[in-house]
């Protein structure tokens, strides 16, 4: 069975074949990516993949509501738990984009319709023959960033969309090798 190149230990394998590139229309999970892909810059994924449950359990299992309430006090408590990447500046981020997710919830009914209109409401699909043609970026993931960020959101850099579009699924960059490819190209989770 071939699959992406980059899903090399146990961890990335299973989350490159149950997760990775699959549409998510759930605004949870889409928070929860969100808060992840934030967490991890200048980071490897593999490092925020180790601590995703120290996260769930930290972060009230991404409830947004429960997240944009968070006070200095709680920012303070978090910054001590070694289970998480303890930078003040990601975990106030994610404090304030709960605050912003909640803001689009309003205006658009959800967060996934809000985010999924920027790609026609269906994946991208790439067809990458090799791992060094997948971009950092993409024009739509510089203007998705630049609409967050008009919209309060922190840490939403466009190659951080990107990879939030990659592990949503709103780009399938499987390689066109890899046993997941045909099946994401499709489906939603």
């Amino acid at each position: 069975m071939q699959r992406c190149n980059w899903a090399k230990n146990d961890l990335a394998i299973a989350y490159h074949d149950a997760e990775w590139g699959v549409p998510l229309h759930e605004d949870r999970g889409l928070f929860e990516f969100l808060v992840l892909e934030g967490a991890q810059a200048g980071l490897s994924w593999d490092t925020i993949l180790r601590k995703r449950e120290n996260y769930r359990a930290a972060f009230d299992d991404f409830d947004v509501t429960k997240i944009a309430r968070y006070t200095d006090k709680k920012i303070e408590k978090l910054l001590k738990n070694e289970g998480i990447i303890r930078n003040r500046l990601k975990i106030a981020s994610a404090v304030s984009n709960a605050k912003a997710f909640l803001k689009v919830q309003k205006e658009f009914g959800s967060f996934d319709k809000y985010i999924w209109d920027f790609v026609g409401g269906k994946p991208i699909v790439n067809k990458w023959k090799s791992t060094c043609q997948v971009p950092a970026k993409t024009e739509i993931s510089d203007a998705i960033s630049k609409d967050m960020k008009k919209r309060g959101f922190s840490f939403v850099g466009s190659t951080i969309i990107y990879a939030h579009m990659q592990a949503t699924g709103m780009v399938n960059d499987h390689l066109i090798s890899c046993f997941r490819y045909k099946q994401n190209s499709s489906g939603s989770r």
